[in-house]
């Protein structure tokens, strides 16, 4: 009876090991990094943003005043990378989100770029803390 027991209480915190190990790569994987949008470029652009592992998001108080054709984008250390480009800003203010694309790491990132690709500059920036 008592090898049944001690065979039984093994199996079991085997079981609860695996499934804990299992899952902390998927956790690992979700963490957030934030910002505060600063204008640049004579542009007003205020807000947070969130980057995760796929995603970029604009909370809900993102605003920014308005140009031609702004986008968003991804940088590095004050230097704004064309190659994570996001897609067109969706609308001047509010909530919305940016998928990032195949290829596109965002641990290689530490700024969230409003960037008016017609005149080649910023329009906001935010640097991203944990």
């Amino acid at each position: 009876m008592t090898n049944r027991r001690q065979f039984l209480a093994l199996t079991a915190g085997l079981a609860t090991t695996t499934l804990a190990s299992a899952s902390l790569p998927a956790l690992a994987g979700s963490s957030k990094r934030s910002g505060n949008f600063s204008g640049r470029s004579n542009h007003v652009t205020t807000g947070k943003t969130e980057l995760s592992s796929n995603s970029v998001v604009l909370q809900s108080n993102f605003s920014l005043d308005g140009a031609p054709d702004p986008r968003v984008g991804l940088g590095k250390n004050g230097k704004y990378d064309p190659k994570a480009d996001l897609g067109a800003l969706k609308k001047l203010t509010g909530k919305q989100s940016y998928r990032l694309g195949n290829g596109i790491k965002a641990s290689d990132y530490n700024e969230v770029y409003i960037w008016c690709r017609k005149f080649n500059v910023p329009l906001g920036v935010a640097k991203l803390g944990n």
